[in-house]
């Protein structure tokens, strides 16, 4: 005993930078620390129709589907998320868990009594949770730390289960914003043609008009059908005259033709000339019907557009697809022991290594 304590005296740089901390790691790694289980599962997030990169986005290419790269980091930043947390610890008492006694003092929550808080939790909760991503694949690869391998299991599968159901949020929420819009669009175009096509009717039956363009021409043709007419009660009247200046046809030949004359006027007149005339009445018809056109164009463009985005959010559609499930491990793989150790041995090494240099140059500069 008197021989061990004057190595320690002579040696005590070496002791206390060596011995006693190989010591202690000893006695803690081998003895207190308490085992530790890993489960592991392997995930990616995709969607259909979009290009993919060779080796598992080949495999994935052949059925229709492909990475989506920008939604991997959503669900990877979500699993690490207080809501995560937050949900783990309401449906799995996540703080119980890690706050039990099965562990040693020094591995659980809050071991020391120090801190029971939310944030402390959060901490600790990182510690325990890894969630790596292949850059080539977008592979996510879920690792869970616990004291139970049954928990390290449990846990990994509750997070792949609250991830799958933020994907479900993110594709409703995608579907129904562009839905919703396309709707809203529909829903404006259909008011602006029923207003179209209501000014038109209220038009018609304000000026007693149902197409101006068409009555013009029907009334032309009406027209032209009494100046033929006319025409022919004039020859008529030359011919009268020529042969029986004193016949009492001729006065009626006279009146008829001044009659049609009139008539001819008249008809004109419901055409051109007039505040009332369909000449007049076909600018303002033209305008209605040219808003009624464009409005129903609008409208089926806006009906194309909600159709077209149906067939979008269902095409943008995201799939959390499970590589392999949550295993059940059967050994402890943490903590390792023996390397713990023996990095505590070298580390002591590499400060009493230096520590001694130092003081032999303190001693040399003072001698």
């Amino acid at each position: 005993m008197a021989l061990t304590l004057n190595w320690i005296k002579k040696y005590r740089l070496f002791s206390a930078t060596v011995v006693a901390p190989t010591l202690i790691a000893s006695i803690y790694y081998g003895m207190i620390a308490s085992d530790i289980y890993i489960s592991e599962s392997q995930f990616v997030v995709r969607a259909p129709d979009k290009p993919t990169v060779s080796g598992l986005g080949a495999m994935l290419q052949s059925t229709g589907l492909s990475s989506a790269h920008d939604d991997v980091y959503t669900v990877r930043d979500y699993i690490l998320s207080r809501d995560a947390l937050t949900s783990l610890d309401q449906n799995l008492s996540y703080h119980k868990l890690y706050g039990d006694s099965k562990s040693d003092i020094f591995s659980r929550f809050n071991g020391f009594g120090l801190d029971d808080s939310f944030e402390a939790l959060y901490k600790y909760y990182q510690k325990y949770i890894g969630i790596s991503i292949d850059s080539q694949s977008s592979i996510l690869t879920l690792s869970v730390q616990a004291f139970d391998a049954n928990e390290a299991k449990k846990i990994n599968e509750y997070l792949l289960s609250i991830s799958e159901q933020l994907v479900n949020r993110l594709n409703e929420r995608g579907r129904t914003d562009m839905i919703g819009f396309a709707e809203d669009e529909v829903a404006r175009a259909m008011v602006r043609a029923k207003t179209a096509s209501m000014a038109v009717s209220t038009y018609r039956d304000a000026k007693s008009v149902f197409d101006p363009e068409k009555q013009s021409a029907l009334q032309l043709q009406l027209v032209s059908k009494i100046q033929d007419e006319l025409i022919a009660t004039r020859a008529q009247l030359s011919q009268m005259i020529s042969l029986s200046p004193e016949n009492p046809q001729v006065e009626l030949l006279q009146n008829k033709i001044a009659n049609l004359t009139s008539q001819i006027a008249s008809e004109t007149a419901k055409v051109t000339g007039s505040n009332s005339s369909l000449a007049q009445k076909s600018s303002k018809y033209e305008q209605l019907i040219l808003e009624r056109d464009f409005a129903g164009k609008q409208l089926a463009a806006a009906l194309a557009s909600l159709e077209s985005a149906r067939n979008e959010a269902l095409r943008q559609h995201l799939y959390l697809e499970r590589i392999s499930q949550a295993n059940t491990p059967d050994i402890a793989l943490e903590p390792r022991r023996i390397r713990s150790i023996l990095t505590v041995f070298i580390l002591g090494l590499i400060v009493w290594g230096i520590l001694s240099m130092l003081l032999a140059g303190i001693r040399e500069h003072n001698d």
